[in-house]
């Protein structure tokens, strides 16, 4: 960071840097561009700690059938893979200096970025739902442990409520909040874990830990995209967090450090589940995420381990919220960020008391979800890069008025509002990688392909909508800007 921006570091008084922040969709100016790069890190350290790894490197094991060695090679891959598409994205946001969902309008159109935009809200209501319900049950278990109380459908109802409703507040907090609670939160549960894990190489017995069989390359590589849909369904947003950096930010940096806070967590929550797994073979069959921890661990560490978890999911939650509402007011929701996250929080009540109450497995109804979650949000990343990659060598990558015009005179109204190009990519990549797919109740007419059954079906996605993206005709708003800028490139930093 250079000392101009230093400077405007010290003299910014804008709602950016307030307790409360107030800034929307709309681009943040220079002057306003604060941080470091390193303070992404204990953002997606907090995007990770959740206790469905736990279960997710379980079901490695009983479902999967993999040993512990090839659980480490999936978690360490679904890091990379996952994280590192979520860094190399996040560099628009300190190009654009705003949210992703609204960056996706030069994209695919003023009125194109609609359709892409209405699957990735709605697939965020979903992971919101599924995190403020394993949040709500890991407090039955406390509650069960510490005082002995039984869950029940009313004290469901009541802990899923306090659960959202925490997680409202903290997430119309804004960014800087989450700063705060996101870096404390990352000690609490690094010094937790550290236990756990000290705990379980103190007492599992690992010579069935490292006796069991190895599974098959097609259940590897599986796995690699059943753990990586959790970090795929983040790429959208990474701008969203990236967009306060300065210019001079360096994007491998930005990419590292993505990559390095989620792995730290990532990978050892997944391998502390499968080791879990083959102790209690029936943890992955659980009926709830949470209370197996009951079973494994003591009281004295599962309490204080719990309670850090439930901190982290409702962080991670809050997280998703935060950018959820640029989502929505991106869409059209004329409200105010703070407020449009309320609409998530309420879909997040309703449908976690269907899955609390009504579905009959959590794991079966998870691990579905992820597995459409990741091939919904592959086709917008795969059409995403190639604009992006476009946009690295012009001195003007994105337009801040143009990103708020949402009418004809707009930068990006293309035809009609739509950049067909972008639309097209999307939509076949969509099509083509829900044929790929095969969930419990779905199996698509091209699932039983190699790609389909080696759970390649997200894969797919991005790389043909980066190729249809890619061979397609040049959007014209994209050549007049390439001609334009021109004279200008050698100006731009590397």
């Amino acid at each position: 960071m250079d000392n101009a921006a230093e400077g405007a570091n010290v003299s910014s008084t804008d709602s950016a840097v307030s307790a409360v922040e107030t800034r929307g969709i709309e681009p943040v100016p220079d002057n306003e561009r604060h941080g470091r790069v390193r303070e992404l890190f204990p953002t997606w350290v907090a995007a990770n700690i959740s206790v469905l790894l736990l279960t997710m490197g379980a079901a490695l094991v009983v479902f999967n059938k993999l040993n512990f060695w090839q659980v480490m090679i999936v978690a360490a891959c679904a890091a990379l893979v996952s994280f590192g598409l979520v860094g190399v994205v996040s560099v628009s946001g300190k190009w654009g200096g705003a949210p992703g969902a609204m960056l996706s309008r030069a994209t695919f159109g003023v009125r194109g970025n609609l359709f892409p935009g209405a699957i990735l809200w709605v697939a965020r209501f979903g992971w919101e739902t599924i995190n403020a319900v394993t949040g709500a049950y890991a407090v039955l278990t406390v509650l069960d442990l510490v005082f002995g109380v039984k869950s029940n459908n009313v004290l469901i109802v009541i802990t899923l409520f306090v659960f959202v409703a925490c997680t409202f507040l903290v997430s119309g907090m804004g960014r800087k909040a989450l700063n705060v609670c996101n870096t404390w939160s990352t000690y609490l549960f690094g010094v937790f874990s550290v236990l756990v894990l000290g705990y379980l190489i103190a007492n599992i017995k690992w010579d069935d830990v490292f006796s069991k069989p190895a599974g098959t390359t097609a259940m590897v590589v599986a796995g690699v995209g059943t753990i990586a849909a959790g970090g795929i369904s983040w790429v959208p947003t990474g701008p969203d967090f990236a967009r306060y950096l300065p210019h001079a930010a360096s994007g491998k940096k930005i990419a590292g450090v993505t990559v390095s806070g989620a792995g730290l967590v990532m990978v050892p929550m997944v391998m502390m589940g499968a080791v879990m797994a083959v102790a209690t073979p029936g943890l992955a069959d659980a009926p709830d995420p949470v209370s197996f921890l009951g079973d494994i661990l003591p009281t004295w560490l599962a309490v204080p381990y719990l309670i850090t978890a439930i901190v982290g999911m409702l962080l991670i939650n809050s997280l998703s919220m935060y950018s959820a509402g640029f989502t929505a007011q991106t869409m059209g929701v004329k409200l105010p960020r703070a407020l449009a996250v309320s609409i998530n929080a309420a879909i997040s009540l309703v449908g976690g008391l269907l899955l609390m109450l009504v579905a009959k497995s959590f794991l079966s109804s998870f691990i579905t979800f992820l597995i459409l979650l990741a091939v919904s949000f592959s086709a917008w990343i795969g059409v995403y890069a190639v604009d992006m990659n476009r946009r690295r060598k012009r001195a003007v990558r994105y337009d801040a008025e143009a990103l708020m015009d949402t009418g004809r005179t707009s930068r990006y109204w293309y035809v009609g509002g739509f950049c067909w190009q972008a639309m097209t990519a999307w939509a076949v990549a969509l099509l083509a990688g829900i044929a790929f797919t095969k969930c419990d109740w779905f199996a698509g007419p091209l699932s039983g392909t190699f790609v389909g059954k080696y759970g390649l079906g997200w894969a797919a996605t991005i790389v043909i909508s980066a190729a249809v993206m890619a061979v397609l005709p040049t959007p014209r708003e994209v050549a007049a800007e390439v001609a334009a800028d021109a004279p200008e490139r050698e100006k731009v930093a590397a």
